[in-house]
């Protein structure tokens, strides 16, 4: 393979730091090409699932209850608390703990949540939505961070 022109060296030092991607798919242009056939060959998942069996339709029937189920769940825990001791909490002029994440991280990203049902019924008679804390993925001033929160409700 012949070595990269002049130009081409010249132009890639002149990108600005922070798009290094831009840099390594002008270096990388051959190295990541599918052929058609290649590709219509891995992009189907062949499956001998009969989805007009009964069994198939039980399982989809529960799946959808139990997705239905957590779905419930992780809005519950979404809230954080009940609703006496989040009033307690912004009667005091304090954010709520989504509220700080939300008002941390960049606008009009997302935030990854990883642990909202983490302690859902260890204890018995006591709620704890999310044990007590907040904690995910989102991007401050445009770097992906852990973040790790207390909620004191």
């Amino acid at each position: 393979m012949a070595s990269p022109s002049r130009a081409l060296v010249r132009s890639l030092h002149r990108l600005p730091r922070t798009n290094l991607s831009v840099r390594s798919q002008q270096l990388r242009g051959v190295a990541t090409y599918t052929s058609p056939q290649q590709a219509s060959q891995i992009s189907i998942l062949q499956s001998a699932v009969d989805k007009n069996s009964d069994s198939f339709k039980e399982n989809a029937a529960a799946l959808g209850e139990l997705t239905q189920k957590i779905a419930q769940l992780h809005e519950q825990a979404a809230l954080g608390g009940p609703q006496k001791a989040r009033d307690k909490h912004v009667q005091r002029g304090k954010m709520l703990v989504r509220d700080r994440v939300t008002a941390l991280i960049d606008p009009g990203t997302s935030f990854l949540e990883l642990s909202a049902l983490a302690g859902y019924g260890v204890y018995e008679g006591e709620d704890v939505p999310a044990a007590g804390m907040v904690t995910g993925i989102g991007t401050v001033e445009g770097v992906m961070c852990m973040i790790v929160a207390n909620d004191s409700t």
